[in-house]
């Protein structure tokens, strides 16, 4: 057999195999256990954006001071979020305390991950023109310009 042959072979079912490869990408949300509702749905919104795309998530609670003695508000607030996007994702570990730190890992559902598609802009009106842009200016500064009027020049007899 020839050895080159082989060597180029080898090389394209290496190739073949990379290309049907996916890159795991895991995305990180930090959160406090004193966070404001509408802070929460943001933060909420940004995870069920990374687990559409097809991302893992780890969330991270941070605990500061006497938050530490507390670590079942930041429990609660990790499970809280794992039922918020259930439809999404599930927990690929459960919440462990890390320090100062409580971790979470949640994983996208096995299925082919919508890509980012540019959405085509709506055009709600039509789009002038240059030429028609240029006479819209001349008109408007017609408009705006005062008109002088002839008045009669007062004679000096």
């Amino acid at each position: 057999m020839d050895y080159g042959k082989f060597k180029y072979e080898s090389a394209v079912k290496a190739r073949e195999s990379r290309k049907n490869q996916t890159q795991t990408i895991v995305k990180e949300i930090k959160l406090r256990p004193k966070i404001d509702p509408h802070d929460y749905g943001t933060k909420k919104g940004h995870v069920e954006r990374f687990l559409k795309a097809g991302d893992k998530v780890k969330v991270t609670i941070m605990f500061r001071g006497r938050e530490q003695s507390r670590p079942e508000l930041g429990f609660r607030l990790l499970q809280k979020l794992a039922d918020d996007v259930t439809e999404l994702g599930f927990v690929e570990s459960q919440p462990k305390q890390d320090g100062r730190n409580m971790i979470m890992v949640i994983g996208p559902h096995r299925r082919a991950p919508e890509r980012k598609v540019e959405p085509k802009p709506a055009q709600s009106r039509p789009v002038p023109s240059p030429r028609s842009e240029a006479e819209g200016e001349a008109q408007v500064d017609e408009a705006e310009t005062p008109v002088e009027t002839s008045a009669p020049a007062p004679t000096d007899a």
